[in-house]
């Protein structure tokens, strides 16, 4: 079921073309004593507006905020997206997580000429997916993966790789491969996630970390803190950066 060639021409299809797929929320409840305090785990806050240019003309933005929820963690983002000769185009997401970032729930819009969207509750590392597309009877759709600990990474929603960069285990490094899910196209698969080190872009020092697939090389740039400061995809001309 693993399908990485799969994965890899999504990953370049959502970075290189901007064209969505068309393809009782299970939240944790929060505890009296950490309303005010934030969860332990792996995430941690931020929030930012990340600007997205294809071959150097900027053709989006999306404000996203990873935020301590209850007991647990949201991640949420607004992508609008105007490619030449195209349609503007806004995605929306929402992830609930755990706190050692494994997801809950997950809940997307498309809006073009219509509105399609869909509803994942994840649970013993099996996806139920319930699409909904304008127009159309709802679909239900069950993806099994081996691991409750699973990277969301949908389409033109790029602070999801954010998250990603905190489910990387810093204190061993080396290659970690990690069950994905890209909801707009109902596709599984797996990734490798590498630490390479210093890295520079655009002048700037980073830590890098490199996602990649049989086909498809992501380079992500982090500060110390390992926030997310800017994302390429060198074979697409594709780069995405913080404000």
């Amino acid at each position: 079921m693993m399908r990485n060639r799969k994965i890899g021409h999504n990953l370049q299809f959502l970075a290189a073309v901007f064209v969505v797929s068309a393809s009782a929320v299970a939240a944790l409840p929060p505890a009296a004593s950490q309303k005010n305090a934030q969860p332990s785990g792996v995430l941690a806050s931020d929030k930012g507006r990340l600007t997205v240019q294809l071959d150097g003309q900027t053709v989006g933005h999306e404000d996203f905020e990873i935020s301590a929820s209850g007991a647990g963690w949201t991640a949420k983002g607004t992508t609008e997206l105007k490619a030449p000769q195209s349609p503007t185009t806004k995605i929306s997401g929402t992830l609930t997580l755990q706190p050692d970032g494994a997801p809950i729930t997950y809940d997307w819009t498309a809006q073009t000429e219509k509105t399609n969207g869909a509803h994942v509750i994840f649970a013993n590392g099996v996806a139920k997916i319930t699409l909904q597309m304008q127009g159309a009877r709802p679909y239900e759709q069950d993806l099994s993966f081996g691991a409750p600990l699973i990277a969301v990474l949908d389409n033109n929603l790029y602070h999801q790789y954010a998250v990603l960069a905190r489910l990387y285990d810093w204190s061993k490094r080396g290659q970690q491969t990690f069950p994905v899910l890209i909801p707009q196209d109902l596709t599984p698969g797996t990734i490798t996630v590498e630490s390479t080190g210093s890295a520079t872009a655009a002048g700037k020092s980073y830590e890098g970390l490199r996602v990649s697939t049989s086909d498809l090389e992501v380079l992500l740039y982090l500060d110390a803190g390992h926030r997310l400061m800017r994302l390429e995809v060198p074979s697409a001309k594709v780069s995405v950066f913080r404000d």
